[in-house]
């Protein structure tokens, strides 16, 4: 089979997303914002969004579904190793995500959770690479205090996302701050935060702040005692954020509790640099230069993001660049 990659991929938006952004990733990669409700762009995704309809995929230039793709040749995109432990599944979505406004109060389910409830082997550990900020940038990461279940639905019954915040971690957001945000734990990102997320290849959001949806859409169609099981309700101490937010050695991104779910290093190159095969996303955050393959040569800039896959072989980085390489699970 002949792969399509390596490859650069344009912006892949999807409409009508219930909250307001995406005027940083049209900063971040120079092309126009389709709306002001597309806060997010699916790059190199085998997900769809929670509705279905195939919203989210990455369409190759051939017309087929990377999805589609990988499932047709799985050793070529993801390397025997990779599919001899997880199968088809590339078990990576990145995102480039950008807020006008504060994110809903929310969580992802764990994989047990998803399983159980959810009919996906999958739930959705996240983490996050900050490109750019504006004002007083922020996240609300886990609880402060201990809550009660009947607090939690208090909240939920009266919408009280004043106390919902209250009782909540906010940690200050700048430009190439990370912090990994595990399932199970209560987040919101504020206003003005551009950047890039690694997450497990789900769309499940438990929705504790429903604004304008309704029961079923916040839920994922659970009953709110079931949904809230997978919530943690304990404190996450400083010392637990601090741990979140900390990367390990000069390059590589997130702490050891990321390794089972992705990983992601902050490359920087001066001159030229060879990267080993594996299916990856690229995303360059700053400078320009080229990506050197068996295939060919793709020209790199800021914002450019790149497609790589394990048959690509060895792929070689020419020029001055600061770039994101994001990968699955090793």
């Amino acid at each position: 089979m002949s792969l399509s990659t390596p490859l650069l991929l344009g912006p892949n938006q999807p409409l009508d997303r219930p909250y307001r952004g995406g005027a940083g990733i049209a900063r971040f990669r120079g092309t126009p914002q389709p709306s002001p409700f597309t806060p997010e762009d699916f790059v190199g995704s085998t997900t769809e969004i929670f509705a279905g309809g195939g919203i989210g995929l990455t369409v190759l230039p051939d017309g087929r579904t990377l999805r589609d793709a990988v499932d047709a040749d799985p050793v070529a995109y993801l390397g025997e190793e990779h599919v001899g432990r997880f199968g088809a599944r590339t078990m990576l979505l990145v995102k480039l995500l950008d807020t006008a406004e504060r994110l809903f109060v929310h969580y992802h389910p764990d994989d047990a959770f998803a399983a159980r409830h959810l009919r996906s082997p999958l739930g959705k550990t996240e983490a996050w690479a900050v490109i750019e900020t504006a004002g007083d940038a922020y996240a609300a990461l886990g609880f402060r205090r201990p809550v009660e279940r009947t607090d939690v639905r208090a909240w939920w019954d009266g919408q009280d996302t004043e106390a919902m915040l209250d009782a909540m971690n906010r940690v200050p957001l700048s430009a190439g701050d990370t912090l990994l945000v595990p399932a199970g734990l209560a987040h919101a990102i504020g206003p003005g935060v551009t950047l890039v997320e690694l997450q497990q290849p789900t769309d499940l959001s438990v929705l504790l702040e429903r604004r304008s949806l309704t029961e079923a859409e916040a839920l994922l169609g659970l009953d709110l005692d079931t949904a809230l099981d997978g919530l943690v309700v304990e404190p996450t101490p400083a010392e637990r954020i601090a741990e979140l937010r900390q990367g390990r050695g000069a390059e590589t991104l997130f702490p050891a509790d990321a390794d089972p779910f992705f990983s992601a290093e902050r490359l920087t190159v001066s001159g030229s640099r060879e990267l080993d095969p594996s299916f990856s996303v690229l995303v360059v955050l700053d400078g320009t230069g080229t990506l050197e393959s068996a295939a060919g040569s793709l020209p790199l800039r800021r914002g450019s993001t790149v497609l790589t896959a394990f048959g690509d072989g060895p792929v070689g980085l020419t020029g001055e660049l600061e770039l994101i390489r994001c990968r699955p699970p090793r």
